[in-house]
């Protein structure tokens, strides 16, 4: 039975993450050392090359591609960009301690968005969107090995929501430039939406995932 890879990866670094802030759809940039730091891992673990690049339209993501896959096809899907955190955008946890709307917020659940912001169930569904354009395209033009770049928190829901073994958002968090291969077969997919976690990727950088998690809840992905 013909199976689909798609390597899931996680952007590079900006300086709004070293600041630990909320900057889900704030379209930084890369910060100097984020790409660096890229630009090292591409040379020790030797990214393989990929048919396309599925990738978020935010800045961070597309600086990731073309450090990452210079050489690919790159399509942007607008459903994978980062969680909108509405009025927390650019600030950091402690500027919001005290507050009570970010009180309530940190509660978590499908349907409590921080204020003038989104929902983790508007989240999940525009990530089965981008998956269902993905696989439509990936079927359509015969391709069985891709990558996806996009936020830490995009992976963890898509994980975490369409894969199997299920297992908590927590434990697909994954480093700046690394993330988890998957494996989808059309029988799979059309019958249960759903689709075989193989690994973290690349196996060399498989670290401690709860400190990323933490990471990642901070600083908006």
């Amino acid at each position: 039975m013909k199976g689909y890879r798609i390597t899931f990866i996680r952007h590079g670094a900006t300086q709004g993450n070293a600041d630990g802030k909320y900057i889900g759809i704030t379209d930084l940039p890369l910060s100097k050392e984020g790409a660096e730091v890229l630009y090292e891992k591409a040379e020790q673990a030797g990214y393989p090359s990929f048919q396309r690049v599925y990738l978020s339209p935010l800045k961070r993501c597309l600086q990731t591609a073309y450090i990452m896959t210079p050489n690919c096809q790159m399509i942007e899907i607008p459903e994978l960009v980062e969680m909108d955190f509405g009025d927390f955008e650019g600030k950091t946890p402690q500027e919001l301690k005290g507050d009570p709307a970010y009180a309530e917020f940190l509660k978590g659940g499908l349907d409590n968005p921080p204020p003038n912001g989104e929902s983790a169930r508007q989240v999940v569904t525009r990530c089965l969107k981008a998956l269902t354009k993905i696989m439509d395209d990936m079927m359509t033009e015969g391709l069985t090995n891709c990558a996806v770049i996009t936020h830490s928190g995009i992976i963890m829901n898509m994980l975490a929501c369409f894969g199997m073994p299920k297992l908590p958002p927590m434990e697909y968090a994954c480093g700046f430039g690394e993330g988890f291969e998957v494996l989808v077969t059309a029988s799979m997919w059309q019958r249960s939406g759903a689709f075989e976690v193989l690994g973290s990727f690349p196996a060399v950088y498989d670290e401690p995932r709860g400190e990323y998690f933490i990471d990642a809840e901070q600083d908006g992905k």
